[in-house]
């Protein structure tokens, strides 16, 4: 049997492509689609993103759902710069829609900008600009021997906009949480109190309270961004459990967009908490703390200084984590799929 045969298949002219390089941020993948994508009409990533999920988000699903996806993809359009001195601007994409911040998806996308040759590399750090959603986004990729072996960022100002504060939620009872923004903005509850333990085998457990307290709370809680009202939704729960590992601060599960659980500590969801660490006089100026995920992937996180945020008391954070290219990918669509839409089961 001729296998070479195969690889030497010539796509029909007809069949729509989309090439996209994959990598993986602590285990959560991002997919970076690098054509066969509309053309954006407007720099600022907003409004391509708007544009994007308003007459395109069949791409979206093309990718993000069975079968070339699943329930748990993500990925991201990357677009042109929008503030002056960026690199690029970049739209998150998932199984529910489009994100306005996603810090896995900054390192890993630093990550395949550098090692492809995208963007020049710089020894022994690389400074990559990314405008995103919720606004600027400084990377540094650590460049040794042609490879980046980690990736910080200092993300958009992160902020707390409550704190123990209590819900009624069905089937699960009375949730204290506390509501804060890293880039998204997240319920931060105590996985202890509700009995909840963090680990794979109680995957099914933790997706259904976690969008049970979503849903619960965007009912009953008016959910305001500063600035844009494209960015005031709540995005997701995260559980927390404090301890692990040695070295390990405590643990993060996030469970976003439509039940989703993030593989790695959630970029945005751990610049929320260093928020809500600030602002309880937990952690100090400068103080790196390490989160890890359901996998036991880490992330370091730290208050790099204070700043103001439309009226709220404000830090930007600096996360850094690591990132590895998995593959890179043809996708085509026979036009006689009855399948073409897309789906995703969980």
């Amino acid at each position: 049997m001729d296998l070479d045969r195969a690889a030497a298949w010539e796509i029909p002219p007809h069949w729509r492509r989309v090439l996209t390089i994959d990598a993986h941020t602590g285990g959560e993948p991002l997919r970076i689609i690098l054509n066969g994508h509309p053309e954006l009409p407007s720099p600022r990533v907003l409004d391509a993103r708007r544009f994007v999920r308003d007459h395109h988000d069949d791409l979206r699903k093309l990718l993000m759902w069975e079968p070339r996806g699943h329930a748990d993809m993500y990925g991201c359009l990357v677009t042109g710069p929008e503030t002056e001195g960026a690199d690029c601007g970049v739209i998150f994409l998932h199984n529910e829609g489009y994100s306005t911040m996603c810090g896995h998806g900054i390192i890993a996308l630093t990550k395949v900008l550098l090692e492809t040759g995208v963007l020049p590399q710089t020894a022994p750090v690389t400074e990559v600009r990314i405008d995103t959603p919720a606004g600027l986004v400084t990377a540094h990729g650590y460049v040794q021997d042609g490879f980046v072996d980690r990736v910080s960022f200092e993300n958009v100002s992160s902020y707390v906009v409550g704190l123990d504060d209590v819900v009624q939620v069905p089937d699960v009872g009375d949730v204290r949480y506390d509501l804060a923004f890293g880039g998204a903005f997240y319920a931060i509850v105590d996985a202890g109190r509700l009995g909840l333990e963090l680990s794979a085998s109680n995957l099914r457990a933790l997706i259904d309270a976690g969008m049970s307290i979503k849903r619960t709370i965007t009912r009953q809680r008016e959910i305001v961004h500063p600035l844009d009202d494209d960015l005031g939704f709540l995005y997701g729960t995260i559980f927390v459990w404090p301890g692990g590992a040695e070295g390990v601060h405590s643990r993060n599960v996030c469970v976003f967009a439509e039940g989703e659980v993030d593989r790695s500590p959630t970029g945005t969801g751990v610049s929320a908490r260093a928020a809500i660490h600030y602002a309880r006089g937990e952690i100090g100026l400068g103080e790196w703390i390490e989160i890890e995920s359901i996998v036991g992937s880490r992330f370091r996180v730290r208050v790099k200084s204070e700043s103001e945020y439309g009226g709220h008391p404000a830090i930007i954070p600096e996360v850094e984590g690591t990132a590895h290219i998995t593959g890179r990918h043809e996708f085509v669509l026979d036009p006689a799929d009855p399948l073409q839409p897309g789906f995703f089961l969980r």
